[in-house]
């Protein structure tokens, strides 16, 4: 968190004028910003030196932002934290309330109103205040923001998408009232790092269509020998698995048993927050759970928070439609293993700053006990990200974990970052799955039996070998690394009480002699071959309809833990809240499956069509090797960054609700 020291350095406004003239910008902002000094209140971008300039903002245009006020208390609420969530004390559970909340450690309603204010006096409209003071939201065109803040805002192409933010550091005028400068922590939305905000009216139709899961395929691990491809290891391997049933991962975990008991998460609302929201989503639920076996949603069970078709922003920048199977795996996914729970889907306008208020909204409002968020950003420092942008977090994130709500993140997909599809160059982590107040959940690659059966779990990370030329090898087995759970060290966050003497000090002090903050928390089936068998309307060259397909990645594992805490939730009576140093104290206990690598090498055959949609272009085979070593991340006895803890065992459930 800043300083207060750091909102009121006196800088020199000519800074803004020249660095706008240097990049060939219009330097409005600076041009008519008021004489004498001013106080500095956020730093110019760190990534703008790798970005190239397209030019000045229109100045007409409305941006929208938040200014976010600073928490009271910081080093109170993170001992309250503690009291509530150790299972040892004899606070735990006793979550706050909203307005308990906000006369300990939320913005004083005279600084809310100092802000706003001082807001309304330049030229800002203000929409809104959020429930617990700390963001007030705000909009202004181009040149009223260039204005008050001394700057100039333009528009960058960086990493091959057009985004926005100040050239400059962000200041107030030299009269701003100290209580303003006091309260006022910094601004989120105006650097968009990684969008810009383009207006669209609708979002597009269905997805293109893609199967996976292509037979020859398993129905269980181990099931489809591929006595018909090259050995490996010196034996043959089985086909990987067509894709897991709800029914299937319900007895793997034990939640099948506490159904027979009619714990099925009731009483417990999960949200799930994505970008955008689905058109067909209802009826694809109900196609889903006919077809599996899972209770047809009741009235009022499952629903849709979105801003509206007129609301919807930077659709083609996002993916758009491709975030329709991301809201479809992880509504499944939670029905699946909680089919009595309530489930909130809280679409934002956009994958920006849009997302990152729908999540604080969420929180804000108290919309669930549980809170499943499958996207990140895939990159941990300051310099990336901002500070503004992590204190934004950092305090919401604070917020859920006094007032008794789960907040999940998956961790990533990308293992430590430095192979597979993203390459940083170092190692790395996805925030906010590091902060110290959520749950980083991992992937896993998971082996069920014909019976349903858990027989064995491994951390996530795979490696596939190509066949020969000639079909009758595979070529340098293990072959290359693809993908897998996300796990390591925070650069952001020094190490939390509930990791201390856990986390082994190679991980914790990888950075330096301070022990670091240190992900995943716990872990659930992740690996795309044994994952979830999902159903969606899909666009194919035959038409537009329902298909089933396999997916997988740390964006199941998030909904499949969510839940699983919704059902230990609904056997315990009450909200889990923040649940780590539950899982923590649980460490080494029959709750928690301990993770280890595999003793040989184990591996499965994936199938897919050539041409992704049938058998007429042939097909693809490869070997996967499962928990692939040449990843910096391995499961080892205890906790490790690969699994963390482990993952849920059938006991789980009850030992939970006697804590």
């Amino acid at each position: 968190m800043k300083q207060p020291t750091s909102r009121t350095t006196i800088v020199a406004i000519a800074t803004a004028g020249t660095l706008a003239a240097g990049m060939g910008l219009a330097s409005a902002g600076a041009a008519t910003a008021a004489s004498g000094p001013r106080h500095q209140l956020q730093a110019r971008p760190t990534w703008l030196g790798k970005a190239h300039a397209k030019g000045a903002l229109p100045s007409g245009q409305t941006l929208s932002f938040s200014m976010l006020l600073g928490m009271r208390n910081q080093s109170g609420a993170d001992a309250m934290v503690r009291a509530l969530s150790d299972p040892s004390s004899p606070k735990y559970g006793k979550w706050l309330s909203l307005k308990q909340f906000d006369a300990a450690y939320g913005p004083r309603e005279a600084d809310i109103t100092a802000v706003t204010s001082w807001a309304r006096s330049h030229g800002l409209h203000v929409s809104s205040v959020a429930p617990s003071g700390m963001l007030v939201n705000v909009s202004g065109s181009t040149s009223t923001v260039n204005r008050v803040f001394a700057t100039t805002m333009a528009s960058y192409s960086f990493l091959g998408v057009t985004v926005r933010a100040n050239t400059t550091a962000l200041t107030f005028p030299s009269d701003t009232p100290a209580a303003v400068l006091t309260a006022v922590q910094g601004v989120v939305g105006l650097d968009t790092g990684a969008t810009v905000k383009k207006p669209a009216a609708t979002l597009p139709g269905p997805p293109p269509g893609g199967r996976y899961g292509v037979q020859p395929c398993s129905s269980y691990y181990g099931q489809k020998t591929a006595a018909d491809q090259p050995a490996a290891y010196g034996k043959k391997w089985p086909y990987a698995v067509c894709g897991y049933t709800p029914k299937q991962l319900e007895s793997a975990y034990g939640v099948d048993q506490q159904l027979k008991h009619g714990y099925s998460g009731k009483g417990q609302t999960v949200v799930i927050t994505d970008a955008f929201a689905a058109p067909t989503i209802a009826a694809d639920l109900r196609k889903y759970n006919a077809k599996y076996g899972l209770p047809q949603f009741k009235k009022g069970q499952f629903s849709q928070q979105t801003p509206g078709p007129d609301g919807y922003d930077l659709v083609s920048e996002c993916g758009g439609n491709g975030w329709y199977g991301e809201e479809t795996l992880d509504v499944e996914a939670v029905h699946s293993m909680a089919p009595g729970a309530k489930i909130v889907y809280a679409g934002a306008p956009d994958c920006a700053s849009g997302l990152d208020n729908t999540w604080a909204a969420a929180i804000d409002n108290h919309t669930g006990d549980i809170i499943t968020n499958s996207w990140g950003d895939g990159v941990d420092t300051v310099a990336d990200l901002g500070q503004s942008y992590i204190d934004f977090y950092q305090q919401y994130s604070t917020e859920a974990a006094l007032r008794g709500i789960t907040v999940n993140f998956s961790t990533g997909d990308d293992g430590d970052q430095t192979s597979g599809g993203t390459d940083l160059g170092a190692k790395s982590l996805s925030f906010p799955s590091d902060l110290p107040y959520v749950t980083g959940v991992g992937g896993t690659s998971l082996d069920v039996d014909r019976k349903g059966a858990w027989t064995g779990e491994w951390g996530w990370q795979n490696a596939y070998a190509q066949l020969s030329p000639d079909g009758t090898s595979w070529v340098s087995p293990p072959g290359k690394y693809s993908s897998g759970g996300g796990g390591g060290t925070s650069q952001l966050f020094a190490q939390p009480w509930y990791q201390n003497g856990i986390v082994p000090t190679a991980v914790a002090d990888y950075y330096g002699s301070t022990p670091m903050r240190a992900t995943p928390d716990i872990s659930t089936v992740g690996d795309p071959n044994t994952g979830l068998v999902v159903g969606e309307t899909q666009q194919f060259p035959d038409g537009t309809y329902w298909d089933t397909y396999r997916i997988g990645g740390t964006s199941l594992s998030s909904p499949v833990m969510a839940g699983i805490v919704a059902v230990a939730g609904s056997r315990a009576h009450r909200t889990l809240g923040f649940v780590n140093p539950l899982y923590y104290s649980l460490l080494d206990s029959r709750a928690l499956h301990d993770l280890k690598a595999p003793t040989q090498p184990l591996s499965q055959v994936r199938t897919d069509y050539v041409n992704g949609l049938d058998r007429s272009g042939g097909l693809h085979f490869e070997l996967q090797r499962i928990d692939v070593q040449s990843s910096t991340l391995h499961d080892t006895r205890g906790w490790d960054s690969e699994t963390g803890v482990g993952s849920p065992a059938a006991a789980f459930f009850r030992m939970a609700a006697r804590r």
